[in-house]
């Protein structure tokens, strides 16, 4: 008879941790037996060294040696987030000891809630932290699943100087129309897009949006697992100027200086903080207004609700209704049909809870927030964008009320039309 013995370990904390050849994740954050190695990352023209992503290790020939299974055991000792922050502190701490210069980028991951100021992203700048340029990435996955969450974390890192990378893009499509809110630096092109993995379509589609975002903001795209040379070809095609596979090199130590000639290039620099301000408020210098009453505005509002549904997965609709009393029950029900496939509905109106139906995502607004006043409409796709504005004015035409407003096509508007709905709804989530 076989008998199967789960050994467990007893942490500081007196819960019994699973022990996994001796070792637990407790154990590892308590001893320092993590370690990182060195994935590098090269220009595809030149196959200079453009930077290194630090990936995490436990102990060499435990069963936690393998990122996947040292944070499926940390999950289940609820230390996910110690872990995060400490993979993080190690692998600063490695790139500074063996020398590495801002001449090149350090990729470091993260999940959104790990990030705080005692880690070592809230000490850049400390000690020999400064000579390493940092680039922070963040999954397609946590996008797509805590919008709210991730968008937090990008303002975080911006205001700490970080760039921002967002990883794995190419498998969820609802991070696609997320992805002008991030405005990420970098998009690092999934494993399954460089290998061939997805049907034609699909590629077709996450490529489009992609290239549009880098053609718009700058980013550089980066391809993941190139491992042969129809890989790397391949990447090429797509329009990634970067890549990291075993090609190149498989994860270790530094050893190759980055030249400053091979270095990744960046877009500039997004500003870290942006004033609350208001949709109206971001475009009406810029835009001739106009005058129209609520029955107008709610024949818009409707067009633009129905391009959203069109785009399954891939919308972000963001919506201001002044007051709760105006997001009617007819008007929550729509909502909450969009939000049963758009990648984020959100609403904000005084009075509006933070979950008003659905997966709808809420906002209730302050009694002097400017906000009061607006009637606001953002729809957002990969491959759409437009929004109307309004704003109330004094007095009322047939019984209605009237707006002064301003609808637009224009991608770039719409996208600084939804930041303050955003902003509002991302500080309450």
């Amino acid at each position: 008879m076989l008998l199967k013995l789960r050994v467990t370990m007893t942490d500081h904390s007196g819960v019994e941790s699973p022990s996994h050849n001796g070792f637990t994740v407790a154990g590892l954050l308590g001893s320092g037996g993590l370690r990182a190695v060195y994935q590098p990352i090269v220009d595809l023209e030149t196959g200079r060294v453009a930077g290194y992503e630090a990936l995490a290790r436990g102990p060499v020939g435990s069963r936690l040696e393998a990122p996947s299974d040292l944070f499926a055991a940390a999950r289940v000792e609820g230390l996910e987030g110690e872990l995060d922050r400490a993979c993080r502190e190690v692998a600063l701490d490695g790139a500074v000891a063996a020398g590495m210069s801002s001449a090149g980028l350090l990729f470091l991951n993260a999940e959104p809630g790990g990030l705080d100021e005692s880690g070592a992203l809230g000490r850049l700048g400390e000690g020999g932290s400064e000579r390493v340029s940092v680039v922070v990435e963040l999954t397609e996955r946590a996008l797509a699943t805590r919008p709210a969450e991730v968008l937090a974390a990008v303002r975080w890192l911006r205001e700490r100087g970080c760039r921002v990378a967002l990883d794995d893009v190419g498998v969820d499509p609802r991070s696609l129309a997320l992805m002008p809110f991030v405005a990420p630096d970098v998009v690092k092109l999934d494993i399954a897009l460089i290998q061939d993995r997805l049907d034609p379509i699909a590629t077709a589609r996450v490529l489009s949006a992609v290239g549009a975002e880098a053609e718009r903001s700058g980013a550089a795209l980066v391809a993941e697992g190139i491992e042969t040379q129809e890989h790397l070809e391949r990447a090429r095609a797509v329009g990634a100027s970067m890549g990291q596979g075993w090609l190149f090199g498989r994860p270790g130590e530094i050893e190759r200086a980055v030249s400053p000639a091979g270095r990744l290039r960046l877009p500039r620099r997004y500003p870290a903080v942006a004033a609350l301000g208001t949709p109206f408020g971001r475009i009406a210098d810029a835009r001739a207004m106009r005058v129209g009453d609520e029955k107008l505005l709610q024949a818009m509002s409707h067009q633009l609700e129905g391009e959203a549904l069109v785009q399954r997965g891939e919308a972000v609709v963001l919506a201001n209704f002044q007051d709760a009393r105006y997001f009617t029950g007819a008007t929550r029900r729509r909502y909450e049909r969009l939000s049963e496939s758009a990648a984020l509905v959100g609403a904000t109106g005084a009075g509006i809870s933070t979950r008003p139906g659905g997966a709808v995502r809420g906002a209730s607004l302050d009694s002097e927030d400017p906000l009061r006043s607006e009637w606001d409409v953002v729809v957002v796709t990969p491959h759409f964008a437009a929004a109307f504005v309004a704003r109330e004015l004094q007095g009322e035409r047939s019984g209605r009320r009237v707006f002064e407003y301003f609808a637009t096509h224009d991608r770039a508007l719409a996208i600084e039309a939804a930041r303050p709905l955003l902003r509002r709804i991302v500080r309450t989530h």
